[in-house]
């Protein structure tokens, strides 16, 4: 029952929204996600990311990043990679351009409080596009908590710097969601995401798979 409660208050949210901004269609991203474990302090991490402008429809970005990722403790980490992005920018939003490569640095901490996990990510972001370069500084701070023994809760929020000129402030990123243990290895991911950016206000869907091998025990 709580599963069906979860799923229901999440979609009337979706419908609502919609409604309440008839004027925005409301897109979707696919997602991939992956960890893959090397050794007790190193990592592999991966992802695919297919966004659209409309649910099933006018695809916006791809996205494609690798990184590895070193653990220093419980708590901290951090994750060198790459990333490339192709765009559609005959919309104009997210600023972006075709062809867009990326340099990335995360640090990471995670911790608890009770039942509540706290997750935070400091990423740098250094972007190389027509013979152009840019600089991101972007901050998340994700909670999560769980719902029963295969379903979890989380909601994020994540903020963008631009150290290009102009303002330091670039966009904006919410969301909240609902995750499903399918097993020790496969998660499955539904949730909502508000993008504002260039005094738009974007809503999307968010399907999403992720895989992680950092948990399997050595045989």
């Amino acid at each position: 029952m709580k599963k069906l409660v979860a799923l229901l208050t999440l979609l009337v949210f979706f419908q609502v929204n919609a409604q309440q901004n008839p004027e925005k269609e409301l897109g979707i991203w696919y997602m991939y996600n992956g960890s893959h474990k090397l050794s007790d302090k190193f990592s592999i991490k991966s992802m695919a990311h297919f966004r659209f402008f409309e649910i099933g429809d006018d695809l916006q970005q791809y996205i494609l990043r690798f990184g590895a990722n070193y653990k220093f403790n419980k708590t901290f980490s951090a994750t060198l990679g790459y990333a490339f992005l192709d765009t559609d920018t005959s919309y104009g939003i997210e600023g972006g351009t075709f062809g867009d490569n990326r340099i990335y640095e995360d640090l990471l901490a995670n911790h608890k409080l009770g039942e509540l996990s706290f997750a935070h990510r400091l990423r740098a972001e250094h972007r190389f596009f027509n013979s152009q370069t840019g600089h991101l500084l972007r901050y998340q701070l994700g909670l999560g908590y769980p719902i029963s023994k295969k379903w979890s809760s989380y909601i994020y929020d994540e903020i963008f710097f631009d150290f290009d000129g102009g303002d330091a402030y670039n966009q904006n990123w919410f969301g909240l969601g609902v995750k499903y243990k399918l097993s020790k290895v496969v998660k499955l991911q539904l949730g909502y995401m508000s993008i504002n950016i260039n005094n738009q206000n974007l809503d999307r869907i968010q399907l999403g798979i992720a895989i992680s091998t950092d948990h399997r025990k050595k045989k």
